[in-house]
């Protein structure tokens, strides 16, 4: 119980400050959904589990305002300045949550490896997106391999997919860090991450005769980057 009573009174105390403080992260109704996640979080993974979601909120804020002006000149920019709402919000942590009510159901490691992953997806995912519409020199239909502008569903870089596989690494040694994961875990995280962003840019270029909305996409992604470390770590170990 008093761990939820710090989930409660740690959220509402960052709700204030996020909400007065300059720089929006968040739209304010994204801002109570965030407090609902937060508080689902820490109570049911603590600590650890919370500077996952936390610091995944804070780098992809960060790298979605790279180089903004121009991406907002080229049509390509996220909306409201790049503040999330809450279908940006559950779209890339809706995984999550899943993965920590499973812990708090059956405490089985391979939970931890599936939240963890999932965050390492997204965070990949986002990273690469906007790294490549800032710096990719040449940017690639993943199905066709031909030249597409920069902002083109199922687009890939160079320089985005490095600088993806980058962060992922990143979120899944953070896991590792703060005794979420084994060592071996980050690895899997790594890779599950990769396939999964990969899938995600071929099921962009079929996203709009799917009728699938970039939010729903960012969900499949996260499961697929979950279900794929848990797999590897059930067939090769933790």
């Amino acid at each position: 119980m008093e761990n939820w009573l710090v989930a409660i009174a740690l959220n509402t105390v960052l709700l204030g400050i996020a909400y007065i403080a300059p720089v929006k992260v968040l739209t304010p109704l994204g801002l109570l959904h965030a407090w609902f996640l937060g508080v689902v979080i820490w109570g049911t993974l603590g600590a650890p589990g919370y500077a996952v979601v936390f610091f995944y909120l804070i780098a992809g804020s960060a790298v979605t305002k790279l180089g903004y002006a121009r991406k907002q000149a080229l049509g390509i920019a996220e909306k409201r300045g790049g503040a999330r709402g809450p279908a940006n919000l559950w779209g890339s942590a809706l995984t999550g949550l899943v993965c920590a009510f499973g812990y708090l159901w059956q405490p089985n490691p391979l939970w931890l490896v599936a939240y963890v992953a999932s965050f390492s997806t997204k965070l990949s995912d986002t990273v690469a997106s906007e790294v490549g519409k800032t710096y990719g020199k040449s940017t690639y239909l993943i199905t066709t391999l031909k030249p597409v502008p920069p902002g083109t569903e199922g687009a890939v870089s160079l320089e985005g997919t490095l600088a993806g596989i980058v962060a992922s690494v990143v979120i899944a040694v953070l896991g590792w860090a703060i005794g979420l994961i084994s060592p071996i875990a980050i690895l899997w995280c790594v890779i599950a991450a990769f396939v999964a962003t990969t899938i995600e840019s071929l099921l962009g270029t079929i996203q709009d005769q799917l009728k699938l909305t970039n939010e729903v996409v960012n969900g499949i992604n996260t499961a697929i980057g979950a279900l794929s470390a848990w797999g590897l770590a059930v067939l090769f170990g933790l």
